[in-house]
């Protein structure tokens, strides 16, 4: 139960595309009494999901032309201009769809330090899950 919460919410931070809010809305409806237990593992599965996109963006730069390269050249651009120009803060929006896991991997990119990512990931993510077990269980 847990491990598939874990992998899915690992997939879902990686540039694969997933999706792990519905895996955690369906353990919270049979699992309540453990619901920090359910934010911890789905938190640090996306936590690791994008640490493997930061030193996919720290380590494999080099093969950036390569077709098989998750993002493209111009996507990669944009992204580091917009990162530069917002700075470390811009990864509190790491768990937005589409734009949250690109801001991971161009964090490693310019070499964002891994203390400030991964406080900073683990802050949006976090908050994220949180979010979502409130809406879950009708809290807000």
């Amino acid at each position: 139960m847990y491990f598939s919460l874990f992998l899915s919410s690992f997939f879902a931070a990686t540039l694969l595309p997933a999706q792990s809010e519905a895996v955690l809305a369906f353990q919270l409806t049979s699992n309540k009494n453990n619901l920090i237990y359910l934010i911890f593992v789905a938190t640090l599965g996306n936590v690791i999901g994008s640490l493997v996109n930061w030193y996919l963006g720290k380590f494999c730069l080099k093969y950036k032309e390569k077709k098989w390269f998750p993002i493209k050249v111009n996507q990669l651009e944009k992204g580091q201009k917009y990162y530069r120009k917002y700075g470390r803060f811009s990864l509190l929006f790491s768990w937005l769809p589409v734009i949250g896991d690109p801001i991971t991997l161009v964090a490693g990119v310019l070499k964002e330090p891994l203390w400030s990512f991964l406080i900073l990931v683990t802050i949006a993510k976090g908050l994220r899950y949180i979010f979502v077990v409130l809406i879950t269980l009708n809290l807000i």
